[in-house]
């Protein structure tokens, strides 16, 4: 059932004894981030519904709505603050879900799970599910996704759902969990990493950053900044938020002629990742287009990904970042257009700074670096997540069997 626009107001309601309601300017609205500083209302979430007093003061949560058990779980489950972004996301998408489905949580049953989870894998009807423009959430254009979930981003979303289902009954706010009774989405037994860039599709992008525009200050500052970014990404299998979250002192040298980038990953787990020369030299030029001396100290707190406007060191946003590699992504992409590369060409168009951490890391997986090596240096919990990144054996047996057919007496 689509969500009409009338029920997607602009502002959450605060808790009982609170006044006004809580707008993306409140000082307490970056606590948690809630929807990304947005608005869920849920009309159907009434107080403590057949609550007797006695029932009500039971309760270990002072939540009496739905979107207020969400603002509660996420206050309260002590997440890192990139894990916190993507986990107000899911709970926004889930309580959604809910809202548009006419039921609160307390009238969710494992059959409503189990329809989520088909919804998860094709968020119906898209017109009022889907953007690929990320509009603000205050626009009437907003939805809350930008295209299909990929197989990790679905495994994430339907968890976080199920989370929040376990903290509304830990805290009694639910009386029980239908969560408990139904299944994680699970992954593909054996799947391999497909997402990432062929040695082609690299050199595309090389020849579109060598034909960007440089004629003006700003162009200059975006030039080097898009080249850095690039091999940021690529030579360090960073995530995303790992690399914009750093600062310009994270990058350095213990004088042994090793050059490292700190970042913090998830679940606050610190991580070493070695910078490269051509990393280095990227690096150097975009300081020094943003009129900053080429070499840096370790409590340099200045942003690591700035923004190329204004005399001010501004940090950029994720989004930010992510779209100026997209940019120079869809200019390659025109470049294998040209060359009539169409596999390199449909890759570049949905290739994502991801692609780049998963390039990376296949890259060294088939040149036969250690798996623990890769293990530590992507900051996977598991060695099977890192083995997935192997496509040599694969490679290996796609060859022997294709020789095969080219001696006597093959089909």
């Amino acid at each position: 059932m689509p969500l009409p626009a009338s029920e997607k107001p602009a502002v959450l309601p605060r808790q009982p004894g609170e006044t006004g309601a809580l707008t993306p300017g409140d000082a307490d609205a970056p606590a948690t981030g809630l929807f990304h500083g947005a608005a869920l209302s849920h009309p159907l979430a009434d107080p403590v519904t057949d609550a007797t007093p006695d029932e009500s003061s039971a309760l270990l949560v002072n939540a009496q709505t739905d979107a207020a058990l969400g603002r509660a779980y996420l206050q309260h489950a002590d997440l890192a603050p990139t894990t916190l972004k993507s986990t107000t996301t899911e709970v926004g998408r889930f309580l959604l879900w809910c809202q548009a489905r006419q039921r609160t949580l307390r009238q969710i049953r494992i059959e409503d799970l189990a329809a989520y989870k088909a919804f998860l894998r094709d968020p119906q009807p898209a017109a009022d599910w889907i953007s690929p423009t990320r509009w603000p959430r205050l626009d009437p254009r907003w939805r809350p996704f930008a295209g299909p979930l990929g197989d990790a981003s679905l495994r994430q979303a339907f968890r976080v759902a199920k989370a929040l289902l376990a903290f509304g009954a830990n805290t009694g706010y639910l009386v029980r969990n239908p969560g408990s009774l139904v299944h994680n989405i699970k992954a593909p037994r054996g799947a391999r990493v497909t997402r990432y860039l062929s040695p082609a599709a690299l050199a595309y992008i090389e020849t579109a950053l060598n034909a960007l525009p440089a004629s003006t200050l700003v162009m200059r500052r975006s030039r080097a900044r898009v080249r850095w970014l690039f091999h940021a990404y690529l030579s360090t299998g960073a995530r995303l938020s790992e690399i914009v979250a750093a600062n310009m002192g994270s990058l350095y040298t213990e004088s042994d002629g090793r050059w490292w980038l700190d970042v913090l990953g998830k679940g606050n787990k610190a991580r070493r990742l070695p910078v490269s020369p051509t990393l280095l030299a990227a690096f150097r030029a975009y300081r020094f287009a943003h009129d900053l001396p080429t070499t840096t100290s370790r409590d340099d707190a200045t942003p690591l990904v700035l923004s190329t406007r204004g005399a001010q060191l501004l940090r950029v946003s994720d989004e930010a970042a992510s779209q100026a590699l997209k940019n120079l992504f869809a200019a390659a992409a025109l470049l294998a257009d040209d060359k009539m590369d169409a596999d390199a060409a449909v890759a570049l168009r949905a290739a994502s700074t991801h692609w780049l951490r998963h390039t990376m890391l296949t890259m060294h997986a088939n040149n036969g670096v250690a798996l623990k090596t890769l293990q530590d240096t992507a900051g996977h919990a598991s060695l099977s997540t890192t083995a997935t990144y192997l496509h040599k054996s694969d490679q290996e047996r796609h060859d022997e069997l294709m020789a095969s057919l080219d001696k006597p007496g093959a089909a």
